[in-house]
């Protein structure tokens, strides 16, 4: 191990291998060219580093350039969020980095060496390679002797989809340093060092590790000095019990949430920090797994009205980094959310000129509605039964929850029913947006709300509750010749006519107040009175005789009158004159 001193803020080096060690502070902004008259290669590690951990990588970097100067080509960026060992190779003898840090008071610290190379010095012997067998065994070339320095070799594990891999590391016997900047193994958890990193370790260990997919990708970085034996390894396949779906989609009523498994972007070499939707300034949410979730109107989610359907579509992409070639795939995960008829048809399909997968599941929007206290809408009635008064006025709201601000509510047709199950009998408010109550009436379609009232009524032989039943329909307001914008229309007419979506919403059971105070007074809870005298309890059993006649008398012409009004009229339901 060579002890580097603290470079300066910037400088050209030309040495054919150098370690820097930088320290620095705030709103400080140092260059380094590395340049050397030499027909070789660079390679650059940054073995270790500690930036602002509170800094976006727009504000703090390190950005490195392929060539002398700023000027030259962009070859990588290195900030907080980059989930590896960072290494950068030129394309010719002369390499840039430049380092910025923002106004926050912190001490960042910064490890890297870099040293030429040439296609001869690169082709270490058993350094590196694929390996693809269920288990497997792989060693530092000149394992158990000393490891050779400049090493700088990648081994990909991938083993039979469905399994994980676990690895373990017989001997490791590297220099020792707390931070492992010197001589380092890096294990990574997928096909490429960008896949995101297990651990990074180095010294006199004996570790085990386990990827979470069928791909593993092992790296040892060895600098000039002080070779030892290296490491011996070995490999086996774990079997997966359920293989799980590389994508997963749902769409509620205002927002659509994406889940992507881990070990498929881990088997396109990409991670959570490549991915971006239509607007990039919208991340994920969560990493492990990859999940995307935002409501309709936000992310640069595309709204398309056609037929009978109201769709919301994003794009997933992640592209491959890399100026000149590259082994990955440019993919793009389309999501894309139909609302139509009485579901939300969910659908996602992906392009990879060759590879293309589809999933699709069902939904609803969802759809509320409520009594109120009067026509301003403003105070819901949430008592369960609402008791009414015969012929008042009630008003009833159907509210759709949404985040798409452009669709309209209409209440096509209101049924009532005596029967949650709205059996016979029922009887119709409005159907086809056409008042079948003379007391119904509706109020102007406004968004997300579909507003009405009527007055309240009973059905006749004994029905004590009434429930409404709505269907709504929901179309797009920027269509201005849908069928939210019409009243009522006969079945033939409303053909011609698109809405977008279907849904039901019901709301009761309504009562009589007449109904409950009766029932309040015949509870079943018995009431204790004090004991009358004899000549008391005589009168009163006197005075109960004579009621209970009159009573007889009074329901037998009840009776006959009730039977002569259902044989004229034949009615199931009564509606009582205005007061």
């Amino acid at each position: 191990m060579v002890c580097p001193g603290k470079a300066e803020c910037g400088g050209i080096l030309s040495d054919p291998y150098k370690v820097i060690k930088i320290d620095v502070n705030a709103n400080e902004t140092c260059t380094w060219y590395i340049d050397k008259d030499v027909d070789q290669n660079i390679r650059l590690v940054f073995s270790y580093f500690q930036l602002n951990p509170s800094s976006a990588c727009d504000r703090e970097n390190i950005v490195i350039y392929d060539g002398p100067s700023t000027n030259s080509s962009f070859l990588g960026l290195v900030c907080n969020n980059h989930d590896s060992v960072p290494v950068f190779e030129s394309s010719s003898n002369a390499l840039t980095f430049r380092l910025s840090t923002d106004s926050t008071v912190f001490q960042r610290n910064v490890f890297a060496f870099y040293y030429f190379i040439s296609p001869e010095s690169a082709s270490i012997k058993n350094c590196g390679g694929r390996l693809h067998s269920p288990n497997g065994s792989f060693t530092s070339p000149n394992y158990p002797g000393s490891h050779p320095p400049f090493a700088y070799c990648v081994w990909h594990i991938q083993t039979e989809a469905n399994t994980r891999i676990n690895l373990t590391f017989s001997e490791i016997f590297l220099e020792m340093d707390d931070k492992c900047r010197y001589d380092f193994i890096a294990v990574y958890d997928g096909s490429t060092t960008n896949s995101g990193l297990i651990k990074q370790v180095c010294g006199l260990i004996k570790p085990t590790f386990e990827s979470s997919s069928n791909f593993m990708t092992v790296v040892l970085s060895t600098d000039y000095a002080n070779s030892y034996r290296g490491f011996s390894a070995h490999y086996t396949s774990l079997r997966i019990p359920t293989p799980q779906p590389n994508i997963f989609l749902t769409c509620s009523s205002d927002m659509m949430t994406v889940i992507l498994s881990k070990s498929y972007l881990d088997s396109l070499g990409f991670n959570e920090n490549d991915l971006t939707l239509n607007d990039p300034n919208c991340k994920p949410n969560a990493s492990n797994p990859v999940t995307f979730s935002f409501p309709f109107n936000s992310c640069g989610t595309i709204k398309e009205s056609q037929n009978h359907s109201i769709s919301y579509t994003n794009t997933i992409t992640a592209f491959p980094t890399g100026d000149v070639i590259t082994y990955q795939k440019s993919v793009e995960i389309v999501v894309k959310c139909i609302m139509e008829n009485n579901s939300t048809v969910e659908v996602a399909y992906i392009t990879e000129k060759d590879v293309a997968e589809n999933t699709s599941s069902l939904g609803r929007y969802n759809l509320s509605m409520s009594f109120y206290e009067s026509d301003s809408f403003s105070s819901p009635i949430l008592d369960s039964p609402y008791y009414v008064d015969l012929n008042q006025t009630l008003y009833a709201q159907v509210s759709l929850h949404s985040s798409d601000d452009d669709l309209l509510v209409f209440v096509d047709t209101c049924t009532a029913s005596p029967n949650s199950d709205f059996g016979s009998p029922n009887y119709d408010l409005v159907r086809s947006g056409c008042a079948k109550d003379n007391t119904y009436k509706a109020y102007p379609v406004l968004e997300h709300y579909g507003r009405f009232s009527f007055r309240s009524f009973k059905f006749l032989r004994s029905h004590p509750s009434v429930y409404i039943h709505c269907e709504i329909l929901i179309c797009d307001s920027k269509d201005h010749n849908s069928r939210c914008t019409k009243n009522c229309m006969s079945r033939h007419k409303r053909e011609i006519f698109s809405y977008k979506w279907k849904g039901d919403a019901m709301v009761g059971p309504l009562k009589l107040k007449r109904d409950h105070s009766s029932m309040d007074r015949s509870g079943s809870s018995a009431q204790v009175y004090p004991e009358k005298s004899q000549d008391g309890q005589t009168k009163s059993l006197s005075i109960l005789t004579s009621l209970v006649l009159v009573t007889n008398a009074v329901l037998l012409a009840g009776l006959a009158v009730k039977h002569f009004i259902s044989r004229q009229q034949g009615y199931r339901y009564q509606k009582l004159q205005s007061y």
